[in-house]
């Protein structure tokens, strides 16, 4: 008989991240224990896009490790690790010597400072080590739990080792150790003699080289300026770490650096990724139309031009996904090629960021710039979205090795019936119709006010899509009537209820009677955990706490329904959804992660982590935004989109 343990160390598994702690500045990152050490948790390491270039690196003193008693981040790049050294120190309780690691982190570039102290009336002598191992993994093995280092190569002269892996290039500098390699380990070491009350600070410094990188960093300062005024301080709090790590996960494509986008989130997702990219530019409009407008001509420059089933790729269609190279997870049956197609949303949310963009203060100009790529995704809305000519926008993975599900929800067995079961492909998800109608008559606004043609025709689709959705998805249950999370291949409306419907609120495809009696379902008890919304009902067979999409909560997801309900006139059950949200910022200390667990909140007084949840998270942070703006919103007339009445122009300094 197979042990536990035997099983837990025979099957790779994804690395947990909530306890480790990560200095970012996009395409660069680090993730370390508490220490400041790296090696013992499986994400530790230095990262410069897909790669792990330094897996593990042991401060010592005389062979000891020191005591370590502090984290203090400053900001997203920035942290500062405490702790004492009292091998070396007097017999007495109080700390005499104490030991800070200053670790600061740039584009392609890890600074630490070591501060050793002493407060002792005697001289002290320790040498000081660091033991460093690089490593040169992917970011894919890395993430499936058996990562596989790369060949590395070694030299080492007065001041400097440098390594490398194929094109891959890193270097150790240090202005005043002794370096030494031995094997794959790289050892700095300092000879450090203090006398009474004084100070020494020891440094040094990884730059990382990659040319394959199919991203860069960004230099250019955000200008944001915002403060919060509603006197809850959660909120100013959350805001200001979000817009930090905002700030630290911007990034561009080398050959327009001008044009700037969000990267997903870390670690996963130092790239572009269309859905993530603009849903965190979308929630960004009150504080920043500039990125909205790059994050629009970046996915503009690679819309889809022809039929290539191996990509997902359409004519029209907006990325879902681009990297360096195949990304590979193992023991997931996935293969994804480095430039993907395979979302279904990303297309009508680009149609929607446009002409909001456009509301916000973008220029005329740029607008029209963009006037062809409009075009092509309306025709994609119209004419290659449905694929089984149902009249609703699905999708379904043809080669085998894709993604099964192409919208947010894009784990395998994110789409289930209220009995558990898997929906059957091809799937027509509930929001993406309610994507798709907005989609319409933002695009039919913007083309009217560009004095182009096409309108009508574009009204005309958004009316009769209103219609069928109508028809089709609604269903009625235990929990009572709404739509269903999708159509399976059948046509059948797919029961269990779920966050999804509440993407359809002020998008217009549901009438007012019916908004209202979905927001009420939303805030109820089976979904809405006094940590944010659930991503499934607690009723649903397939309802787990921890479940990826299947009953954990998203910040982002909280965030948009709260925008809906805003946006619908439901400022109370909006109240409620943001009032859960800031409630989980304080549990995580404002940097709010990916996903936590659904846990109700009269069951735990802090919300329960997603262990593997990725942070910062461009939309997670960027949802703080949005709380802001759903705040302001309370007592607000509803806003729906009318070519009659286009949204003023809101321009912000």
């Amino acid at each position: 008989m197979t042990n536990a343990s035997d099983v837990s160390h025979a099957i790779p598994r994804q690395p947990l991240l909530n306890d480790s702690v990560i200095a970012l500045r996009a395409p660069t990152q680090v993730w370390s224990a508490r220490s400041g050490d790296m090696g013992a948790s499986a994400i530790d390491g230095v990262y410069h896009g897909d790669v792990r270039f330094l897996r593990r690196a042991v401060l010592t003193y005389d062979g000891h490790l020191p005591e370590w008693i502090s984290v203090s981040p400053d900001g997203p790049s920035r942290v500062v690790f405490g702790g004492l050294l009292r091998e070396i120190d007097d017999r007495f309780p109080d700390p005499q010597v104490r030991i800070l690691r200053e670790r600061t982190v740039a584009d392609g570039e890890v600074n630490e400072t070591i501060s050793v102290e002493s407060a002792l009336a005697a001289a002290v002598r320790t040498t000081v080590r660091l033991t460093l191992t690089p490593d040169f993994a992917s970011l894919t093995d890395v993430k499936s739990g058996a990562p596989r280092p790369g060949a590395v190569s070694l030299a080492v002269d007065s001041d400097a080792v440098r390594g490398s892996s194929g094109d891959m290039a890193l270097e150790i500098t240090t202005p005043d150790a002794h370096l030494e390699v031995a094997g794959e380990d790289i050892t700095l070491s300092w000879e450090v003699e203090l006398g009474p009350r004084e100070r020494v600070e020891l440094s040094w410094r990884q730059s990382l080289t990659d040319p394959g990188l199919v991203v860069r960093g960004v230099t250019r300062d955000t200008g944001w300026d915002v403060h919060v005024e509603n006197g809850d301080p959660r909120l100013e709090r959350w805001v200001q770490q979000a817009l930090g790590d905002l700030d630290a996960l911007r990034l561009a494509l080398p050959d327009h650096p001008e044009d700037e986008f969000f990267a997903a989130g870390a670690p996963w997702f130092f790239t572009l990724f269309g859905r993530d990219s603009l849903w965190a530019a979308r929630m960004m409009l009150p504080v920043d139309w500039r990125i909205a407008a790059s994050t629009l001509r970046v996915l503009a420059r690679l819309q889809g031009t022809e039929d290539e089933p191996s990509t997902a790729e359409q004519p029209g269609k907006i990325l879902h996904e681009l990297r360096g190279a195949p990304v590979d997870m193992p023991g997931e049956g996935i293969l994804l090629p480095p430039v993907y197609y395979g979302t279904v949303d990303a297309t009508p949310l680009w149609v929607c960021l446009l002409s909001e963009a456009w509301a916000a203060g973008m220029p005329d100009d740029e607008v029209r710039s963009l006037l062809p790529t409009l075009r092509a995704a309306l025709d994609w809305l119209l004419h290659h979205g449905d694929s089984d000519g149902d009249g609703f926008i699905d999708y379904i993975d043809t080669t085998g090795h894709g993604l099964a599900n192409q919208g947010w929800k894009d784990s395998g067995d994110s789409i289930q019936w209220r009995d558990g079961s898997l929906a059957e492909g091809p799937i027509a998800l509930s929001e993406v119709q309610g994507y798709a109608y907005e989609a319409a008559l933002a695009g039919a606004d913007v083309l009217d006010r560009l004095g182009e043609p096409g309108g009508s025709e574009l009204r005309d689709w958004a009316a009769a899509l209103k219609t069928r959705f109508a028809e089709a998805y609604w269903v009625q249950t235990p929990e009572g009537r709404y739509p269903g999370i999708a159509l399976d291949a059948h046509k059948r409306p797919v029961d269990t209820l779920t966050s999804n419907i509440g993407h359809l609120l002020g998008t217009g495809i549901l009438d007012a009677d019916d908004e209202a009696h979905v927001a009420a379902l939303l805030v109820g008890p089976s979904m809405l955990s006094g940590f944010g919304l659930r991503t499934m009902s607690t009723q649903g067979a397939g309802y787990w706490p921890m479940s990826y999409h299947g009953g954990s909560v998203w910040t982002h997801d909280s965030a948009i329904v709260a925008h809906g309900m805003s946006r619908a006139g439901r400022h109370e059950e909006a109240r409620l959804v943001v009032d859960g949200l800031l409630a989980a910022a304080e549990g995580f200390a404002f940097r709010m992660p990916e996903l936590h667990s659904g846990d109700a909140a009269e069951v735990t007084s802090v919300p329960t982590p997603y262990p593997a949840a990725c942070r910062p998270q461009a939309w997670s942070a960027a949802a703080a935004i949005t709380a802001m703006d759903v705040t302001r919103r309370r007592g607000a007339a509803p806003r729906r989109w009318s070519s009659a009445d286009r949204p003023a122009r809101r321009r912000v300094g």
